[in-house]
């Protein structure tokens, strides 16, 4: 289970990881991430979220539908948000070289 940061600025959500060593736009969540972020955090502009591949008790669960542009898509299956999230190549970084076929994500109040 990891601890992931996520800060708003303006109107843009950006991972807070100091190991990145790439650009700062790639940090930046977008195409249905953004919107998953502002859901969680009840349009605060941070949250921090506790991200596993294993289950978390009470978490929104995505599941993996195809790779995309050196990403993925995935479907949220057990909540009440109906669009999909994209998560880029930064997520393959921060899970060791592979895009998750489950994601389990969990607010941390």
């Amino acid at each position: 289970m990891k601890k992931l940061n996520f800060n708003k600025e303006g109107s843009k959500w950006y991972i807070d990881y100091p190991q990145w060593e790439g650009d700062k736009e790639e940090l930046e969540m977008i195409a249905g991430a953004d919107m998953l972020l502002d859901h969680l955090s009840n349009n605060e502009d941070a949250v921090s979220l506790f991200v596993s591949e294993e289950p978390i008790d009470n978490s929104i669960i995505l599941k993996k539908k195809y790779n995309i542009n050196g990403g993925a898509d995935y479907k949220p299956v057990n909540t009440d948000v109906v669009y999909g999230v994209w998560l880029c190549h930064v997520t393959k970084f921060v899970f060791n070289g592979i895009m998750p076929d489950y994601l389990y994500i969990k607010s941390i109040t």
